[in-house]
């Protein structure tokens, strides 16, 4: 393989210019990841009262169920059994 120089330069600047240019990148970053630590945060917090408002409507529905069987079953049975 033979040594290229204008690559080779080309990663030598690629690599000062990221040196140089990193702590002024490191706030716009940190902003880039927060919004995104936020927006995910928001999604979970969406997420668990979906599954807080499905969670209730079972056992609401299994209460009126069982509720139902109860009465349907009293009423199955004799009066004087």
């Amino acid at each position: 393989m033979r040594f290229h120089l204008p690559s080779y330069l080309l990663g030598v600047a690629t690599g000062a210019s990221g040196a140089a240019l990193a702590p002024r990148i490191r706030p716009i970053v940190v902003e880039i990841v927060t919004g995104c630590y936020r927006i995910a945060d928001g999604v979970m917090l969406r997420v668990v009262r979906g599954r807080e408002n499905l969670s209730d409507l079972f056992a609401e529905a299994r209460a009126r169920a069982r509720g139902n069987l109860g009465r349907a079953h009293l009423r199955s049975v004799p009066q004087g059994a």
